[in-house]
């Protein structure tokens, strides 16, 4: 007979408490009692309720689960509650740094109130998002933070029968599903392109990501159009493109609208690597901005205050709208009051820079 291999990890006094190299046995809530020479009762306390202990009792039960290696399973509370301490948040992209201060801002705030946050990348893929919601549903999530505001018809069946709070953050949604904190992408394009014509540019183009399955890009491609309508313009084709990500395409895309549109005279990137790519390419060809070209971007990325010339854009609260976002789910959490949906638009700032 094969003898079963195992781990010793000392405990007070000497004691070994014993685990499977592969886990199936991993160190219990028992195994810290005997290794600390207290009660089952204890340990619980010390992890679930560390007030009804002293001081001395409660640091020797958590100094001997740091030292047998005890992981609480809080899959078993979850399951005992209908609910966990740890919120679920889904980006488009962990790749693009935007997302990188609304992340920050939600996990700062629930740190302070000892709940996790769990971040998951969906691609910018729907159906993505769908899985991942189950997944963090089957861990018993106690809320969920979504850049989206467009989902899955079934994605959104899921979330409204789980109970739980859930922010749509990319966009002020007419309709969301619970809670949306954000600001409208459609006013904050808008308003630029008045900006913009205010500053005495009479030919504006608009660069943005390809719309069919970016909302995001839609509303701000609509923002520029209800614009030029204020403005009493003509929308023209040659002045607008729809791109995919990246420097190049900013580059791309502001030769090919001088090029099909001589006349134009500023052109509004929907994003801030487009617009750094455009001046990076302007100044390639000698085109001086903004006397040739002026050139505007909508997210405050650090690297535009460092340019030359240093480029104009929206500044928007993606730092707050995260702490925002946990505030209001902390709140909600602790209320025992009917949820009720929730709209807060946090604005925008438009900074003015040399590159207009």
């Amino acid at each position: 007979m094969k003898k079963r291999l195992s781990l010793g990890v000392e405990g007070k006094a000497g004691t070994t408490v014993s685990k499977s190299r592969f886990g199936s046995n991993a160190v219990r809530m028992i195994d810290v009692a005997k290794a600390a020479n207290v009660s089952l009762m204890t340990v619980s306390r010390a992890l679930n309720e560390p007030a009804k202990l002293s001081d001395e009792t409660r640091k020797l039960v958590l100094d001997t689960v740091r030292r047998v290696g005890y992981v609480p399973n809080n899959i078993a509370a979850s399951l005992a509650s209908a609910r966990s301490n740890v919120v679920g948040q889904i980006v488009p992209s962990i790749q693009n740094s935007l997302y990188s201060a609304t992340v920050k801002g939600c996990a700062d705030v629930l740190r302070t109130a000892g709940v996790h946050l769990l971040l998951a990348d969906s691609g910018y893929s729907l159906d993505e998002e769908e899985a991942l919601i189950d997944a963090f549903l089957a861990q018993r999530v106690c809320a969920l933070v979504l850049h989206n505001t467009v989902h899955t018809p079934r994605t959104a069946q899921i979330i409204k029968q789980s109970g739980i709070p859930v922010i749509e953050t990319g966009d002020l949604a007419e309709h969301p599903l619970d809670m949306a904190i954000s600001y409208s992408n459609f006013n904050a394009s808008k308003e630029m392109t008045l900006y913009l014509a205010g500053r005495g540019y009479k030919s504006i183009g608009f660069v943005c990501l390809k719309t069919k399955n970016n909302l995001r890009a839609r509303d701000r491609l609509k923002g520029y159009h209800a614009a030029l309508s204020q403005l009493g313009r003509e929308p023209n084709p040659a002045l607008v493109r729809e791109v995919e990500g990246g420097l190049t395409s900013g580059a791309h895309a502001l030769v090919d609208i001088v090029q099909r549109s001589p006349a134009v005279d500023a052109i509004f990137f929907a994003g801030d690597v487009l617009a750094i790519g455009a001046l990076f390419e302007a100044q390639r060809r000698a085109w001086k901005v903004p006397e040739r070209i002026a050139i505007a971007g909508f997210d405050d990325l650090d690297i535009l205050k460092h340019t030359v010339p240093r480029v104009t854009c929206l500044n928007l609260p993606r730092l707050e709208i995260g702490r925002r976002s946990a505030e209001a789910l902390l709140q909600r959490l602790d209320s025992k009051d009917a949820a009720v949906s929730t709209r807060l638009d946090l604005g925008f700032e438009i900074i003015q820079r040399e590159s207009t």
